[in-house]
């Protein structure tokens, strides 16, 4: 796969962010789109491969529009610096989690869970990892996910791996503050990344590589998503 394509174009349009040049380059921005939508519907394939609850998902339901809505932003740059996908099987905006791939210069990265849940059901994920703080811990201490994710508040969306975007400084109202694995309630999201080289997508194993590290976040994403599944 042809990938550095969409690198390059991307370099060149944080360089360029403007209407003038991008209408003089069209050209190279969808030749990148074109290139970035068949590793993405390459991706949904292998996916579900152990996920078989995204196999109906086409671009248009896991892609999102270059342009970038500057009403409410300072920043009036007309156009995203990178691409992204969102395979979820529930759609991009539901409350149930999914498998995020981003293609950004010197940023790109791989990464499931869900983002943004209302305090109702965080509460309730809180809980239920309390119940069952056993499974819990198996999953998120595991080996491997310790390797390729890291462990509640020790990065951020730039670190090179990170699990939970968003921490409370403290216990949340009505659990307890002494509570033996209290990291895992403070979380305010259950994601988890691991950021990959630019060159990553163009490898011809990217793939292969991708379902391992995907297939390692996902009972975490489960085990979030039973919950959530309650209140959708």
């Amino acid at each position: 796969m042809q990938t550095k394509i969409i690198f390059d174009f991307l370099e060149n349009i944080r360089k360029n962010n403007n209407r003038e040049w991008f209408n003089s380059h069209k050209d190279e921005y969808l030749s990148a789109k074109a290139v970035f939508e068949k590793c993405i519907e390459e991706a949904i394939a292998r996916i579900t491969e152990f996920d078989p609850s995204v196999k109906h998902l086409t671009i248009k339901d896991v892609t999102y529009r270059f342009y970038r809505d500057t009403r409410f932003s300072q920043d009036k740059s007309p156009y995203k610096t990178h691409l992204g996908a969102y395979i979820a099987a529930h759609g991009k905006k539901a409350l149930h989690g999914g498998y995020y791939i981003h293609f950004e210069p010197g940023h790109s990265l791989l990464s499931c869970g869900n983002y943004w849940l209302p305090t109702n059901i965080l509460t309730s994920c809180r809980n239920e990892i309390m119940a069952n703080i056993d499974t819990w811990r198996g999953i998120v201490e595991s080996k491997k996910f310790v390797e390729l994710f890291g462990r509640p508040g020790e990065g951020t969306w730039d670190s090179p791996k990170g699990f939970g975007l968003e921490s409370l400084k403290t216990a949340p109202s009505g659990f307890p503050r002494d509570y033996e694995f209290i990291q895992y309630l403070r979380m305010k999201d259950y994601c988890c990344w691991t950021a990959v080289p630019d060159t990553f997508f163009s490898k011809s194993t990217w793939l292969d590589e991708m379902s391992d590290i995907l297939a390692v976040g996902k009972p975490m994403m489960d085990f979030v998503n039973s919950v959530i599944d309650d209140y959708e």
